[in-house]
């Protein structure tokens, strides 16, 4: 029996339980830090029932390994500062990992190719066909089957020769020769975007389709919806840009919250808030600091894994 998707929710208080480990682990928790922890775990049974899974978890790492004191000893003093720094990174982290990967797919952990959050890797396959993968994304690849299976995120697939390849996702498979193609899964489907060509598209349920050009379709588990034109400006992650053309803020903000490790947050209030512009993505540090020169916000950070947007305040 396939073992139904966590909710949106049940991610989102496993983040924020990883994220409350580390900042207990680091050393650097306050009387008000352990104040908010109460708080958040007296909020909701489902924090609470995170937060328990992620002291369990902490027991098992609770020692670091051997061979990471062992690596310290035959270096200098300042190298084993930098060495032991890393080592008590690791401890805060290692839980905090191992829970998110208690409530992400396995299958994405035992890829073929797969990527870290923030992390976009572009490679040639054996036919020459060009195949990039976006933040958080893991295929499994079989050539001799002229095969790819998206397992998680977010690909791009160009075939200039006329063998096709196909490329498979849990909601359909994609015949893809002479043309390029972009298939991004979210926690309810599959959106299909054709940048050039045509490309066949065998939903899970229904008749076949031919998405040509500029055309674009979401799939789910009940088949394909109707088909649609997209802007391209929607892939430019492909180049390391993330455009944004009057667009709501917070549904700018979820979308870079995919590039970037550990929690963003912000203040309901500026949710509509409006932006335009286009963003590099290798510096999301940047763009969130961007976004403080041209809005009425504020980024507080509170270690490089836990930033808020909050509301400027009025000094006038």
């Amino acid at each position: 029996m396939k073992r139904a998707a966590p909710s949106t929710e049940a991610l989102q208080a496993a983040r924020a339980a990883a994220q409350w480990l580390a900042l207990l682990e680091s050393g650097t928790a306050n009387e008000g830090d352990y104040a908010s922890l109460q708080r958040w775990r007296d909020s909701s049974a489902r924090h609470e029932q995170a937060w328990q899974k992620a002291q369990q978890l902490r027991q098992r790492f609770a020692n670091l390994p051997p061979a990471l004191a062992l690596a310290t000893l035959d270096r200098s003093q300042a190298s084993r500062r930098v060495v032991l720094k890393r080592a008590l990174g690791l401890t805060a982290l290692v839980p905090a990992a191992w829970l998110l990967g208690r409530q992400l797919p396995l299958e994405a952990w035992r890829a073929d190719l797969r990527t870290a959050t923030g992390e976009r890797r572009q490679m040639t396959l054996a036919d020459g066909s060009a195949l990039q993968l976006n933040t958080a994304s893991a295929v499994d690849v079989d050539m001799a089957q002229r095969r790819i299976t998206l397992v998680e995120g977010e690909v791009a697939l160009k075939v200039s020769g006329t063998s096709p390849l196909s490329l498979e996702t849990r909601y359909g498979r994609l015949s893809v020769a002479q043309s390029e193609v972009c298939a991004r899964l979210d926690e309810d489907g599959c959106r299909v975007s054709v940048t050039s060509g045509a490309v066949g598209l065998q939903p899970l349920q229904g008749p076949v389709l031919m998405l040509r050009a500029g055309q674009q379709v979401s799939l789910g588990s009940q088949g394909a919806a109707s088909v649609q034109p997209f802007d391209l400006a929607q892939l430019g992650w492909r180049q390391g840009v993330l455009v944004a053309q009057d667009q709501a803020l917070g549904a700018f903000l979820r979308e870079l919250s995919r590039y970037r490790p550990g929690l963003l947050r912000w203040d309901p209030a500026l949710e509509r808030l409006r932006v335009t512009g286009s963003f590099r993505l290798e510096d999301t540090d940047r763009v969130l600091h961007l976004l403080a020169a041209s809005l009425p916000l504020e980024v507080q950070t509170r270690t490089r894994f836990w930033v808020s947007l909050v509301p400027r305040k009025d000094t006038a």
